[in-house]
């Protein structure tokens, strides 16, 4: 069994899409869940080159900062046809205004680029890996993954980040298209909190 010292999770992000997400996935551990936000935790630079060593540092980081156990995430948009990309550097793809209009446009022109056509339904995938860190610098790691394709135009307003251009495979609708409860059943993030909360 995990433990969580005073029954209480540090979530090591100031993404507010992401806290509502993830606090929906723990409500089964009946947790009182404290962003990294509320806190006032500073932000750590993601120097890593992995989903897996970014999550470890941002939970590390939070735990130390705050003494409680925190989790963090480090979650990407992977392009196949693009080697990756934006993969770890999902979020700074937006730039620093966090502008997701101007992430998706990225994928999007870099895919023409390449003289790669959207009807060839171009392969992509979400990953994520948890991080799940004591203060007293013990760490364990959880990933996800969810395979799809990419679209355009974006389509739907539920969601964030790059959902409204990712179609999963055996779906018509993007994730940002899908009712939140569907979403959270299927995503990346569901998977690796499912491996999590075993």
């Amino acid at each position: 069994m995990k433990a969580f010292i005073n029954n209480t999770l540090i979530l090591a992000t100031h993404n507010q899409g992401k806290v509502r997400e993830i606090a929906e996935l723990l409500k089964p551990l009946n947790l009182t869940v404290i962003s990294a936000a509320e806190k006032n935790l500073p932000e750590p630079d993601e120097t890593e080159t992995s989903f897996t060593g970014n999550a470890r540092l941002k939970a590390m980081a939070a735990a130390q900062a705050s003494g409680l156990t925190a989790l963090a995430d480090d979650s990407g948009f992977c392009v196949d046809a693009l080697d990756g990309a934006p993969g770890v550097y999902s979020a700074r793809w937006a730039g620093p205004r966090k502008d997701f209009k101007l992430a998706m446009q990225r994928v999007h022109d870099a895919l023409v680029a390449k003289n790669i056509s959207f009807q060839t339904r171009p392969r992509a995938s979400f990953v994520c890996v948890l991080a799940l860190a004591q203060p007293d610098g013990t760490c364990e790691t959880f990933e996800g993954k969810i395979d799809g394709h990419v679209i355009w135009p974006p389509r739907g307003d539920k969601g964030f980040g790059y959902d409204p251009i990712f179609v999963p495979d055996g779906h018509d609708q993007t994730f940002a298209e899908f009712d939140t409860a569907l979403k959270n059943a299927i995503s990346h993030r569901a998977r690796a909190f499912k491996l999590f909360i075993s």
